[in-house]
């Protein structure tokens, strides 16, 4: 995947109220490969891939991919430690 198709987090807000059922871009992630914290917005994000692929802006780690199937979100997110959800 080139630069040029990367986004951010904010690119795929309504694909995280959909499977989280409420605003995430705010919410705080660590990420399990460098440790760097930061919001969800401010995750690079490539969305050419069968599904999202969510990774670190800090070290390119993969944190997490987002796909549908048959109207059902499958999430995995296991290269977060953390993710808090905004107040």
């Amino acid at each position: 995947m080139t630069d040029s198709q990367a986004l951010d987090g904010n690119a795929i807000a309504g694909t995280l109220s959909e499977v989280f059922g409420g605003e995430m871009t705010t919410a705080v992630g660590t990420c399990g490969h460098c440790g760097a914290r930061g919001p969800v917005a401010e995750v690079v994000v490539y969305t050419r891939a069968p599904g999202v692929v969510v990774r670190c802006r800090a070290c390119d780690g993969l944190l997490m991919v987002i796909t549908q199937v048959h109207g059902v979100f499958c999430v995995d997110a296991l290269g977060l430690v953390e993710l808090q959800a905004p107040a």
